[in-house]
């Protein structure tokens, strides 16, 4: 009887630890859907280029709020930068759960490290080159021995030039100064002469016609062909985490972008009162840009596989992204595929 006696005991003491490990667990498992759940604000990073202007529609017509407010978001924290490098930066550190920002520098950022992934597109092609009003431009060939301010190394424009310039059998180290600037920085240079050519996003290119300072010679469509450029990033913690938001994120971007496709002038408007861009100068702008804002990733991924390829090449990344390093589609194609159901 005694030895029955302890081990009814030590059966009883085990059981007390494993009930209190299950209980344990429950609770923690508990905190962290907790934890998860109380998500109440979003940061999200832009730069006043055109080619975001569907995050400023979003913002002017209350949808980013209204869209999110389900979900328990009561505040968007907006945090504007002058190129894509910073704006990766900050996301790198935690900074941002949502970016606008250019294909080339979320590959940057992925191979440094970063913990997110492109959802959906924003737009394609839209910058140009231009260049000083005295210089005579037929071919690449007379851009030799030109100083040309555009992004800083790993943006769109520095990747994009730097690969045509090499196309056409300029090196871009050697035959060429290429001097990284942000965009207001640039029309300064140009119209100071401290540059004689410069390659940058719009409106910034009609600016500096307009103002007599140059004139564009080459469209970024024609260096690449409807390349990637602007795009919606998500940190893979808001991803992983709330995937509800981030889906609503994405037919939030949709509903944005295909209202400024059909109303191109409040887009301008917009577009204007965000930056105080004198309102003609964006409306000539938005004419004579080759870019186009889409939502599809489909029109984007060979294109931004292609950036990794290239960066690799330049020596900006250890290694060359995979399409599946670099996209997670899946809540475009959900958002897609429920609006096709409502229909």
């Amino acid at each position: 009887m005694k030895k029955l006696g302890i081990i009814l005991l030590v059966l009883l003491m085990v059981a007390s630890i494993f009930v209190s490990g299950c209980t344990s667990s429950n609770e923690g498992n508990k905190s962290e859907v907790n934890e998860t759940s109380t998500l109440t604000e979003l940061n999200i990073g832009y730069q006043p280029s055109t080619h975001q202007i569907a995050y400023m529609t979003a913002a002017e017509k209350g949808w980013w709020k209204s869209d999110l407010a389900p979900y328990g978001i009561t505040k968007i924290n907006e945090y504007q930068f002058p190129t894509g490098a910073p704006e990766m930066q900050a996301m790198l550190a935690g900074d941002l759960d949502v970016a606008y920002v250019g294909a080339a520098p979320v590959i940057t950022a992925l191979s440094q490290g970063l913990d997110a992934k492109i959802i959906e597109p924003v737009q394609i092609n839209g910058s140009s080159l231009v260049l000083r009003p005295e210089y005579k431009y037929e071919s690449p060939q007379d851009l030799k021995g030109l100083k040309i301010a555009t992004y800083p190394p790993g943006t769109i424009q520095d990747t994009l030039i730097r690969n045509w310039l090499k196309e056409n059998g300029l090196d871009p180290e050697k035959d060429v100064t290429i001097l990284g600037m942000a965009p207001g920085d640039a029309v300064t240079a140009i119209s100071a002469k401290q540059v004689d050519a410069v390659f940058l996003p719009h409106p910034s290119p009609t600016v500096v016609e307009k103002e007599g300072n140059g004139r564009i010679i080459v469209q970024s469509g024609e260096m690449e062909a409807n390349h990637s450029c602007c795009v919606l990033v998500v940190s893979g913690k808001l991803i992983r985490e709330h995937p509800d938001i981030v889906e609503q994120i994405a037919k939030t971007h949709i509903k944005a972008t295909e209202y400024n496709q059909e109303h191109v002038d409040e887009a301008a408007q917009i577009y204007s009162n965000k930056t105080s861009e004198n309102l003609e100068i964006v409306k000539a702008s938005l004419k004579e840009w080759d870019g186009k804002w889409i939502t599809d990733p489909a029109l984007i991924e060979n294109s931004a596989v292609n950036y990794s390829n290239v960066q690799y090449e330049l020596g900006y990344i250890p290694k060359a992204l995979t399409q599946e390093e670099i996209f997670d589609t899946s809540f475009y194609e959900k958002a897609i595929s429920e609006e096709q159901a409502k229909e």
